[in-house]
């Protein structure tokens, strides 16, 4: 994944790369300004609408699987084989199991896989990171070279090996999937922290007796956070991706519903049940969709905060330049 574009339209410049946090010797109060403009600037993106409406359906769908669908989703509803109709909206399957109900079910499913995943490699991604960028060093070498022997097994077939030997549980899939998803995050966060430790509010917060705790959490971390929130996203449509697979192969949980169970149990009835394999696939495409969608409209809003600042930036020196410039004499003054 290449790292985002904030990332190196910052780089060598002095301004935060989410061009969102105002330096330390700027006025705070700008700050929730400037979140509220970026959350307009994302909203007028006409991708990152899009995802986001994409994106809150699945949401609500999940939410709602027990209202729109009560009951188990693996009962059966009615003959097999049944095309969509008012009764099924979305046909059954070849149990007579409703498959409109094992979508929202499996959205449900995908929900909780891709939030548990995000949490837990946020917090270990975000702590590699911040702390390899930070300290440098001897803590920096061994955290990359860290980072590097997970980034360098195959992460498909490691979740398959741990998946076959531990078994496969939502929990069990949820840590297998997390500790092998961190390893991208570490590395645009080290990224983004060595670009920020040198600045100029940064060093004037060390000047004043500010502890490292503090400048990591309130300069450095807040700095940090946008591109990491890119990151995170396109993390958790590969997420979906990584757990339908699963799925399909028959290493998912068996006991939850699973869009990508319910393909691999389409693939036998693709001539005479189409909508067994249309659905949950159109499905498991809005779910990513929604979700890169988002990731780039957040993607442009922060490189555009970012070249902003930077010509903001270019302004104020030149003003500075031009009033400490020396005047000429004037001949006979």
């Amino acid at each position: 994944m290449s790292i985002p574009a904030s990332v190196t339209a910052d780089a060598g410049a002095g301004v935060p790369p989410s061009g969102l946090v105002p330096t330390a010797g700027g006025p705070e109060g700008r700050a929730p300004h400037r979140w509220r403009a970026a959350v307009r600037r994302f909203l007028r993106h006409p991708a990152g609408l899009t995802g986001l409406a994409l994106t809150l359906l699945v949401v609500v769908a999940g939410l709602l699987a027990e209202v729109l669908s009560p009951g188990d989703p693996f009962r059966t509803v009615g003959d097999p084989l049944l095309s969509p109709s008012g009764a099924h909206l979305m046909g059954t399957d070849n149990l007579g199991r409703d498959v409109f109900g094992a979508v929202v079910h499996g959205a449900r499913t995908s929900m909780i896989v891709v939030l548990g995943v995000s949490a837990i490699a946020s917090v270990i991604g975000l702590s590699v990171g911040v702390v390899a960028g930070y300290r440098g060093g001897w803590i920096d070498d061994l955290l990359m070279r860290i980072t590097e022997l997970f980034q360098s097994v195959p992460r498909f077939f490691l979740v398959l090996l741990i998946v076959a030997l531990f078994g496969a549980g939502l929990d069990n899939l949820i840590y297998v999937l997390a500790f092998t998803s961190w390893p991208t995050l570490a590395r645009v966060s080290r990224a983004e922290v060595l670009s920020v430790r040198d600045r100029d509010y940064v060093e004037a917060a060390r000047s004043i007796g500010a502890t490292d705790r503090r400048i990591v959490l309130r300069h450095v971390l807040p700095n940090v956070l946008p591109t990491a929130m890119v990151v995170i996203a396109l993390t958790g449509s590969r997420i979906i991706l990584l757990e339908a697979s699963l799925s399909f192969l028959g290493l998912g949980d068996p006991s939850v519903m699973s869009w990508g169970y319910l393909v691999s149990n389409a693939q036998r009835f693709l001539r005479v049940a189409w909508w067994m394999s249309v659905f949950p696939g159109l499905a498991i495409a809005v779910a990513v969709l929604g979700i890169n969608l988002m990731s780039d409209a957040l993607n442009d809003v922060l490189a555009a905060y970012s070249k902003a600042d930077l010509r903001r930036r270019h302004k104020r020196r030149r003003r500075g330049w031009l009033r400490r410039r020396p005047r000429p004499v004037l001949a006979g003054a």
